[in-house]
């Protein structure tokens, strides 16, 4: 319910501070005092667009600051849980607007923007008349007003539905890793086939590639290579060369290496020496005589290099992880293969499910259509109580079969539609299309005399509810008002003395100068002020008897 409503510098207004009863709460005033001020500072605060024409004269910042409290259990905390915001069930909301057209909006102190606001707004107050806020217009909220009065009938059925749809999901997904249908299978064996055959024909060997990339960097440096082998060859064994030189020294020494043990040594060492020098430049020989370069087979290396790297690209980094992604595509080919018929087997299992979910979904729309033949008779029978004796409701539900049913929502497949006409001979049409403001409260009147909590909204606002309505239509307001609120908190601008004496809360809206400014100020009305009000809504002239006939009226309404 909302408890409080604080409004700075909203269009009259300077500053008010509203504390609301929980029941039926009314608001009354002169024609131009300011009491659809209220109601835009409900709907600014709700989630309405900005404008920034309601900022009061001269200032330069409206703010309106509202205070909700609900149940644990609503949609609202439920929807602030997951946008992170805590509560304990108390919603504070706040907005503000500057004259530069800039905003900022709050929900118990954290900065929201406007969609997540209205996301929250629309699980609190309900707004009917001249606004935006019209949860019975919604086609989807329609659907949910027929399931609330089949109550544990529909949800009995929709439990079933999302039992077997959970089962029909399972069974896809089984499905799904066999490959899917057979058209989906096939497919898939003929990329898995063709994986295969392109790995397996490449004959791959762990390590190749860069066995290759030695030899093709070898081929292309065999000028450079047999340069610099002839160059070693040379200093080896040229005249002069090393083997020379070594030669020389092994003479010089082996003829002082009978004088000492190191001089004998250092002759061994020279013979190794020279006998390792030998084996060097043999194998520069050999390396030298191997070294050839054949154009095809640097070709061949060009394009096996070229081949493992495209492979790389499309099944891993190496030759292993090649290899072995091959024999997993083998493997799931093998078990596609073998898939048909248990595929078969769950394609049948899906289609009989789709058969039990399509029966469900007939019984549910069955269901719907008993219940809203039943609701629709009964609002109209409310509606001719609220002059509006012509007026027809049908809920239309739009027609499907097998081939069109929605068979993946618990909701069950249909689609409805609540069409309306208020006068005589004309046509149904949607809700939606043909209400006017003051019929649309009316309609919503006489809708949440037959509902309780449909769609879990704590607050209802009726604006121009007795619009056309007088004498004892006046009385039958005034009594559902009271009947609803026993449940739901209402607030209503009225100018119905009946609407009046039914209240819990009385509030008077009216205008005063202040220091050569108008102003619109808000007061809730004691008892004896509450007589007033009534006796000037009656258009009596205050006297005993006007009175008496208040305080009798609130009591007829109140008994």
């Amino acid at each position: 319910m909302l408890q409080r409503l604080c409004v700075k510098n909203v269009a009259l207004i300077s500053e008010a501070d509203v504390e609301f009863d929980g029941k039926l709460n009314i608001l009354s005033g002169e024609t131009g005092s300011g009491k659809s001020v209220i109601l835009d500072s409900i709907n600014f605060v709700l989630g309405s667009k900005a404008d920034k024409a309601m900022i009061r004269y001269g200032e330069q910042e409206m703010s309106v600051r509202a205070e909700f409290f609900v149940e644990e259990s609503s949609e609202a905390l439920k929807r602030l849980r997951e946008l992170d915001i805590e509560s304990d069930g108390e919603i504070v909301i706040t907005r503000k607007l500057t004259s530069d057209g800039k905003g900022a909006i709050k929900i118990n102190g954290n900065a929201v923007t406007a969609s997540m606001l209205k996301s929250v707004t629309q699980h609190l107050v309900d707004v009917h008349g001249q606004s935006e806020h019209f949860f019975l217009l919604s086609e989807d909220n329609q659907l949910k007003v027929i399931d609330g009065l089949l109550g544990e009938k529909a949800q009995k059925i929709k439990e079933e539905l999302s039992a077997l749809i959970s089962e029909k999901r399972s069974i896809k997904a089984k499905i799904a890793e066999l490959g899917g249908d057979e058209s989906e299978r096939e497919r898939q064996l003929d990329l898995l086939n063709y994986q295969i055959n392109e790995i397996d024909g490449a004959n791959l060997k762990e390590g190749e590639f860069e066995e290759l990339k030695v030899r093709q960097n070898i081929i292309a440096n065999t000028e450079k290579i047999l340069t610099s082998l002839s160059a070693v060859r040379s200093v080896l064994n040229d005249e002069n060369g090393c083997a020379d030189g070594i030669s020389a020294a092994k003479h010089y020494i082996n003829g002082i290496s009978a004088l000492s043990n190191s001089y004998a040594q250092i002759g061994e060492r020279l013979e190794n020496l020279g006998v390792e020098l030998e084996d060097i430049s043999e194998t520069v020989s050999d390396l030298a005589d191997e070294l050839n370069f054949d154009g095809r087979e640097a070709e061949e290396i060009d394009e096996r290099i070229t081949l493992i790297k495209s492979l790389k690209k499309k099944y891993g980094a190496d030759e292993k992880e090649i290899l072995e992604f091959c024999e997993k595509a083998r493997a799931k080919a093998d078990i596609l293969s073998d898939s048909a018929n248990a595929v078969e087997k769950f394609t049948a299992e899906l289609k009989s499910i789709d058969g039990k979910i399509y029966s469900l979904c007939k019984k549910l729309t069955a269901l719907r259509k008993e219940g809203a033949e039943k609701f629709c008779n009964e609002v109209v029978a409310e509606l001719k109580t609220l002059n509006i004796p012509d007026a027809k409701f049908e809920v239309e539900f739009r027609e499907y079969d097998e081939e069109t049913a929605n068979l993946t929502s618990a909701n069950g497949s249909d689609s409805v539609c609540f069409d309306f006409s208020a006068n005589k001979g004309e046509p149904l049409k949607p809700l939606s299309k043909v209400i006017s403001g003051g019929e649309m409260s009316r309609f919503m009147l006489a809708v949440k005399t037959q509902l309780k909590d449909i769609n879990g909204i704590s607050t209802y606002i009726f604006d121009e509810i007795d619009a056309g309505i007088s004498g004892f239509t006046a009385t039958t307001v005034a009594e559902k008002f009271v009947k609803i609120s026993k449940n739901t908190q209402i607030l209503a601008v009225s100018h119905l003395p009946q609407v009046c004496a039914a209240s819990d809360a009385q509030f008077l809206i009216y205008k005063v100068e202040e220091g050569g400014k108008t102003l619109t100020k808000v007061k809730r009305l004691d008892e004896e002020s509450k007589i007033d009000e009534i006796v000037r809504l009656t258009g009596s002239v205050q006297s005993a008897a006007a009175r008496q006939h208040a305080v009798e009226l609130i009591k007829q309404i109140k008994k």
